[in-house]
């Protein structure tokens, strides 16, 4: 080989690695620069599957895997762990939703608790041998109302605090990996193997199937504060619906290109801002829609994937992961305008504030 080709050989590769180092600064999403979210571990290795309060803002409750049930009386900065008598059976919960005082727990292998005293004593609720499925989540819809679905899409309703239950859909609409309700009552099922995914909405009698719209398996979806769709779909993307017909989508988006995690969840805390989660500790932020991206990296030390992300309302939010780690939203609070400081003319003239303001 000449020094002549060589030294081509020698430009070409440098050339390619000085594309492929501009290529990862490109993709590299800012940092948030600011974090607001703080980091509650709690004594348990279970992972979380969901959070709720009572008609108490400052009382609530969170369930998850082994029997895991924390109760917190201060808006959910701190939490002690509660024990509910299963005579012996190991169950694994799936979901809580409170309707003022009164609340319901799902869970695996068939689980069903009641409460009508705000979770001071749990009362369990007997379900059919032959319910389609284990109980996936449950919505307390208000006085001994709720509505439940199994994991196999079955959806039933009770008026009377769980004696009796009503099917809403005939039929199950088959192992679901992820099942996501809106505030109207319409519900998205993302099939075991993200295949595909399946929509119903109230008067149905059936679920609708539909294809999923790339060659990208579904990993989740659910529905934005205005009722949209959105999805989440392997290798880290995801996706807005732009109409009700929920057939069309908006381009992909890729949070953070070439990541070596995926995306677990996403919720709105308003209509235009948006949070992602996903494994290690991985959490980012849109605040125009989806356009553009910032990575909250005080959170990427955090030993444990972030599975759901919840918005009670603006100001109140919780992101629940493995391994007994928590995530409270703490809103950032602008400083007050300090007041004037009285002048030299002025300044012997104003008097003194006691301790105690009087």
């Amino acid at each position: 080989m000449s020094i002549t080709s060589l030294g081509r050989q020698l430009k070409s590769l440098l050339l390619l690695l000085t594309l492929s180092l501009l290529c990862i600064s490109c993709s590299k999403v800012p940092d948030l620069g600011s974090n607001p979210w703080s980091v509650i571990a709690l004594d348990t290795d279970s992972t979380f599957a969901d959070l709720a309060f009572t008609a108490d803002p400052q009382h609530g409750w969170l369930v998850g895997t082994k029997e895991t049930i924390f109760e917190t009386t201060d808006g959910g900065d701190t939490w002690q762990q509660r024990g509910i008598d299963l005579a012996g059976e190991k169950a694994s919960f799936t979901a809580v939703s409170f309707s003022g005082q009164e609340g319901w727990i799902t869970g695996k292998p068939s689980i069903l608790l009641h409460t009508t005293d705000g979770g001071a004593t749990w009362a369990r609720i007997p379900l059919s041998e032959k319910l389609p499925g284990a109980p996936y989540s449950i919505i307390a819809l208000g006085p001994n109302t709720a509505e439940m679905i199994t994991d196999l899409g079955a959806i039933y309703k009770t008026s009377n605090g769980g004696k009796t239950w009503k099917a809403l859909v005939e039929g199950a609409v088959g192992v679901a990996r992820t099942i996501e309700r809106s505030a109207d009552g319409r519900y998205v099922a993302v099939s075991a193997r993200g295949n595909f995914y399946s929509t119903w909405e109230p008067g149905q009698s059936e679920w609708t199937p539909h294809n999923r719209n790339s060659s990208r398996r579904l990993q989740k979806m659910g529905y934005g504060q205005e009722g949209q769709l959105w999805l989440l779909a392997r290798g880290g993307q995801l996706q807005f619906s732009n109409d009700p017909s929920t057939e069309v989508w908006s381009e992909v988006i890729s949070p953070q290109a070439k990541s070596s995690w995926g995306l677990l969840d996403l919720g709105f805390r308003t209509p235009e801002e948006v949070w992602v989660a996903g494994g290690s500790g991985n959490l980012l932020v849109s605040t125009d829609g989806g356009l553009t991206w910032a990575k909250d990296q005080a959170l990427e030390n955090t030993p444990a994937n972030l599975y759901r992300i919840l918005f009670l309302s603006e100001d109140k939010g919780f992101v629940l992961g493995q391994n007994g780690i928590l995530l409270k939203y703490q809103p950032v609070i602008s400083a007050a305008p300090s007041e004037a400081l009285p002048t030299a003319d002025t300044a012997e003239d104003t008097p003194e504030e006691s301790p105690t303001g009087v």
